[in-house]
C-alpha cells in the first residue's frame, strides 16, 4: 500500500535551526517515491513561525540548494506551510553541481530535471564557478548547515527555544 505524500514540488516548509529560529525551504524536485528531494533554502533567520512570508522566495536568492532526505517533513519536525502561489517548476531549475574529489580535478554533475537521483552528465571542469557541492544531506545535516549559514548561533531569535532532538 502506498501512502500519500504530505509534500510535492512547490511545497514550502519551515526548518527549525539548531540554535533557535527557522529557515524556509521549497521542494523543487522529488523522485517518484518522494525519498530523494532537491530544494532551495532561504534566510533570513525567522524568529517566529507564526507569520511566515512566502512572496519573497526566489531561487536566485537561496542560501542553500541541495539534494536532501524527507525525514524532517515526514516526521513533522519540518512544518509544511503550503504551496508556493503559482508554482512554476521551470522557474525553479535543477542546477548543475560540482563534485570536488580531494587532489583531483572538479567534475560537473548534471541531474535529470525530473528526477534528482538520475545523473544525466558528468565531466571534468577547470573551474567550478562556485557551483553547489554534489552531495545529499540528511535532514539533520540540512538543519546544521542552515544554522551555520544564517548565523543562528549569533542572531537575535527571541524566545524560540533550542532544538533538542539529534540527527
Amino acid at each position: 500500500m502506498t501512502s500519500r505524500l504530505l509534500y510535492s514540488e512547490g511545497a514550502v516548509f519551515l526548518v527549525p535551526l539548531r540554535d533557535g529560529g527557522h529557515a524556509r525551504g521549497v521542494v523543487a524536485r522529488a523522485d517518484a517515491e518522494g525519498v530523494v528531494l532537491f530544494g532551495y533554502f532561504f534566510g533570513p533567520l525567522l524568529a517566529s513561525n507564526v507569520t511566515v512570508p512566502l512572496d519573497d522566495l526566489k531561487p536566485e536568492v537561496a542560501a542553500l540548494r541541495v539534494v536532501f532526505g524527507p525525514i524532517g517533513l515526514r516526521n513533522g519536525e519540518w512544518r509544511i506551510l503550503g504551496q508556493l502561489p503559482a508554482w512554476d517548476r521551470s522557474k525553479w531549475p535543477m542546477p548543475d553541481f560540482a563534485m570536488r574529489p580531494p587532489g583531483r580535478k572538479a567534475h560537473l554533475v548534471r541531474y535529470s530535471d525530473t528526477d534528482p537521483t538520475q545523473v544525466e552528465a558528468q565531466y571534468p571542469i577547470d573551474d567550478d564557478g562556485g557551483l553547489p557541492s554534489d552531495s545529499a544531506l540528511g535532514y539533520g545535516a540540512v538543519e546544521i548547515m542552515l544554522t551555520k549559514l544564517l548565523g543562528g548561533d549569533q542572531a537575535d531569535t527571541g524566545n524560540v527555544g533550542n532544538k533538542s532532538s539529534g540527527l
